[in-house]
């Protein structure tokens, strides 16, 4: 596959290609073994001649933001890694009170970003740590705000390899979910509906969040945010504390000891360690509670 990776050094440069790249360094679990090859591409003309190489090539491709809601296989993942992070995170403000954002900008940098221009509206996800682009894919959502609250369309980059704007609307967000999900569109970057406000007033919302999230969430470990889902009627953090899984471990994962709905990585975690304790938090509510619990995390295989 060397002349396939000169290919890619000819759409992206040398310097964005990097062979073999261990992606324990690129999410926030700090877990996964390597990727055949890790991209980064800087334009959208890039993202998409890197997608359709690898469509004319048969080599799979999938795309990585911050890591953040992501467990990587300890074997690693054949083909293409596209990394949309730093690299792809323009962000510019249009008349309107709308916000066009490149899918690799941090939810924290947009609303500093809105902020700043006096907008409000995205402060709810200041502290949820990953990009535009899984925000969008995933329609993240906390503290009684969706990604769907503000979003008026959706750039996307279909498996035909035609780039397509998809209205809000059309989006077909849920919970958890949209249709780019459904189809497994690559987001290229979002529109966002916002509104003008007092950037005194916004920043002190946002402050307000980031402190109760350090109050509740254990955010100086090595996780990858919620570990499930809210099943429909009840919390899943208080689940399994209820269950008594607050604080199990296996090997370096453990159910974190302030916020049950985390797993951690306490030191030297493996994916497979990941996998077995979300399996036997699973079986453990199941037996005693009748709920089933589906993980939120982006199980990679």
């Amino acid at each position: 596959m060397v002349d396939f990776c000169a290919r890619l050094e000819s759409v992206v440069g040398s310097d964005n290609v990097f062979p073999q790249e261990p992606l324990s360094g690129h999410t926030t679990f700090c877990i996964g073994g390597p990727a055949e090859w890790l991209v980064t591409p800087c334009s959208e003309e890039a993202v998409v001649a890197v997608a359709a190489l690898c469509l004319q090539a048969g080599v799979p491709w999938r795309v990585l933001g911050a890591g953040s809601n992501v467990l990587v296989p300890d074997a690693g993942l054949p083909g293409v890694v596209l990394k949309l992070a730093d690299n792809f995170a323009a962000i510019e403000e249009l008349p309107g009170d709308l916000l066009r954002v490149q899918a690799g900008a941090t939810n924290e940098a947009v609303a500093a970003f809105a902020c700043a221009a006096k907008l409000a509206g995205y402060e709810f996800a200041s502290g949820i740590p990953g990009t535009i682009g899984g925000a969008a894919y995933m329609n993240a959502g906390a503290y009684d705000g969706q990604f769907s609250d503000v979003c008026a369309s959706v750039c996307c980059l279909t498996h035909d390899g035609d780039v397509r704007e998809v209205p809000a609307g059309e989006a077909q967000f849920g919970y958890r979910h949209s249709l780019m999900m459904e189809k497994g569109w690559l987001v290229l970057g979002a529109t966002l509906q916002l509104r003008p406000d007092d950037p005194a007033a916004i920043q002190e919302r946002m402050d307000d969040l980031r402190r109760r999230r350090e109050e509740k969430q254990p955010l100086e470990m090595p996780s990858a945010g919620s570990t499930f889902k809210r099943p429909e009627g009840y919390f899943a953090g208080k689940l399994i504390q209820d269950a008594g899984m607050q604080g199990r471990s296996v090997g370096g994962a453990q159910v974190s000891e302030k916020h049950a709905g985390f797993v951690v990585n306490t030191g030297g975690a493996t994916a497979q360690d990941v996998l077995d304790l979300i399996a036997l938090v699973q079986s453990e509510v199941k037996s005693q509670f009748g709920v089933d619990l589906e993980p939120e995390v982006r199980l990679w295989s």
